[in-house]
């Protein structure tokens, strides 16, 4: 590292000097992480991060504000990109197309770090080949209520499932709450392809470990149960990878383990302080994964002999969107989380005697995806309220509108 002024310095990776700008900002205030120390951390675990992410087009998430605001999703990579950018055209289901970030080396890792890039998000194909993807997902998302044991579990029986029909699966915490379980496969099949094989690795999951594990794509049916995110291998979709840095106050690292680990570790033991040294002393745990790209044959021949899922009923809103079945009722729309989470506890001290009877399940706090940048709806499951006590639909404690000052046909 060589000092060039008090407002940027440069790292040396792979003989490039890279560009640090303001290295002393804290972006963690609780361990006291600063930039600097983030780009750092990227180029101790630079081969493993770039087993996860390398080689691949990925969507910039930019926290350019801090962990207190919401991040910005940059598809198109900047313009002026340095010389060790390579790009890569994606092509998406609106019609849109943009030249994306793919990363090669060390140095690529710090220039989207210093772009406050926290966590990778690269798409599960290769840049050579875009409409192929080699990884399969499996995102074990656990539903509030649901504590460790039982995320574990579903992990087992969906690491069994896997083994039956010839695949081999790669855990790694999501730096969150959950787990996740990466498989290598050929890459022969299309996005559609890919996505019906995981929709039916969840819904064999679900049968194996009924109440435990579900494949319901509807927040509100799930229950306390480990969702089997079969949607995160759309086209679009992207998902943090190995090694990623997650947006929580403790710094938490999305960190691949061995499967004999998964009972015994926890998210939080892997922050950006604890896993280098992990790092450097073990490996990387999916250091063989390139070698064992499986097939989706068995997958889609089970696919063929559970028939379709069940699609949940569609009721007449007059536009043809989806009408729960579940007494739902709409408490905020935010810009961040701590303002969702700060309407929900305000609309339930508004009604305690409801509050008192809701399940953990019952409080949906959602993520929505905007134009650029994620809201937050919050909504209260009534199902264990009695009909006589279910409050109506009223004014929203919060009301965000994320597409203010946009147009669009149709828009009032």
């Amino acid at each position: 590292m060589t000092p060039s002024s008090k407002s940027e310095t440069f790292l040396e990776a792979d003989g490039i000097e890279v560009r640090i700008s303001n290295p002393e900002k804290v972006v963690f205030p609780e361990p006291g992480l600063t930039k600097l120390d983030l780009a750092r951390y990227y180029l101790s675990v630079a081969d493993g991060a770039l087993r996860g992410a390398g080689g691949r087009p990925m969507v910039l998430k930019r926290f350019v504000k801090g962990l207190t605001q919401e991040p910005f999703f940059q598809k198109r990579v900047p313009e002026g990109h340095p010389f060790y950018i390579d790009t890569a055209t994606l092509h998406y289901a609106s019609g849109t197309s943009a030249e994306e970030a793919v990363l090669r080396n060390a140095a690529g890792l710090a220039w989207v770090s210093n772009l406050g890039c926290l966590d990778l998000n690269p798409h599960a194909v290769r840049a050579e080949d875009l409409d192929h993807p080699d990884e399969l997902r499996v995102d074990l998302d656990p539903m509030p209520g649901v504590d460790w044991s039982q995320i574990v579990d579903v992990a087992f029986v969906a690491r069994e499932v896997l083994e039956d029909h010839g695949l081999v699966g790669w855990p790694k915490t999501s730096g969150s709450r959950g787990l996740h379980i990466l498989v290598r496969i050929a890459p022969r099949w299309g996005f559609a392809d890919v996505r019906l094989a995981a929709e039916t690795l969840a819904r064999e999951v679900e049968n194996r470990a009924p109440g435990l594990a579900t494949a319901r794509w509807w927040k509100e049916e799930r229950g306390e149960s480990v969702f089997v995110d079969f949607n995160q291998n759309a086209k679009d979709r992207t998902v943090a990878s190995a090694y990623s840095i997650r947006p929580l106050p403790d710094a938490r690292v999305s960190t691949p383990i061995d499967w004999d680990e998964v009972r015994s570790r926890r998210p939080e033991e892997f922050t950006v302080l604890t896993v280098p040294q992990r790092f450097a002393e073990r490996g990387d745990p999916h250091e063989g994964i390139d070698a064992e790209a499986g097939s989706l044959d068995a997958l889609l021949a089970l696919a063929a002999r559970l028939g379709p899922a069940e699609k949940p009923p569609r009721a007449g809103d007059g536009a043809g969107r989806r009408v729960s079945q579940m007494p739902l009722i709409e408490v905020a729309r935010t810009k961040t989380k701590p303002e969702a989470l700060d309407a929900l506890v305000r609309w339930k001290a508004a009604h305690p005697a409801v509050a008192e009877l809701l399940h953990p399940a019952d409080e949906l706090v959602d993520g929505m995806r905007g134009s650029s940048s994620q809201w937050y709806r919050v909504r209260i499951n009534l199902q264990h309220v009695p009909e006589a006590d279910r409050p109506e639909q009223g004014a929203l404690v919060a009301d965000y509108d994320p597409w203010a000052g946009r147009e669009w046909p149709g828009r009032p």
